[in-house]
């Protein structure tokens, strides 16, 4: 796709053979952040699903960084569809406006968040979302990451078993 007008956002992303030279032989000099977004782009996630792993940084530029390098190639554009929130989104739209939330109770959101997946998954197991939570500086970025939080916490049983109960926690400071 050559598009000019793509919505990098809602463009699923593939890796190109350009894109598998550079992740092997690291001749381009990427950024840390474009390297990983490189890594990250497996063909089926959006760019918008991308930027939940690039969070505190421009995720689109980057993304468009990338397309210019040849290192990726957009595949198709999501259809945006009415779809139902995801059970773990359940009462997100119902907290407060982000800009309500003081800069405590956003720190305290983020090391919840943090300390949640360090508990049941270990010391750093899930880096990438520890990362994204912690450079997460408004109520809003970390409610772009929570979905993925929450996707996390339930792939472990005792996660699943207490999501109930830490997402009204969270969602005290959220």
């Amino acid at each position: 796709m050559t598009d000019v007008s793509l919505d990098l956002a809602a463009a699923t992303f593939a890796k190109t053979a350009a894109g598998i030279q550079e992740i092997q032989n690291r001749a381009l000099g990427l950024q840390p952040m474009a390297r990983r977004l490189l890594v990250l782009v497996d063909g089926k996630r959006s760019g918008k699903e991308l930027a939940v792993f690039a969070a505190g940084h421009d995720a689109v530029g980057i993304l468009g960084q990338l397309l210019a390098q040849g290192c990726i190639e957009a595949l198709a554009v999501a259809e945006p569809a009415p779809v139902a929130a995801p059970a773990d989104n359940a009462g997100l739209s119902g907290l407060p406006q982000a800009s309500e939330r003081s800069a405590k109770e956003i720190e305290m959101a983020r090391n919840f968040m943090t300390n949640t997946i360090n508990t049941m998954f270990g010391q750093n197991m899930r880096l990438s979302l520890i990362e994204s939570i912690f450079a997460a500086r408004t109520a809003d970025d970390l409610r772009q990451v929570y979905p993925v939080w929450a996707e996390t916490m339930a792939t472990i049983g005792v996660g699943a078993k207490r999501l109930p109960e830490l997402r009204l926690k969270l969602f005290q400071v959220l």
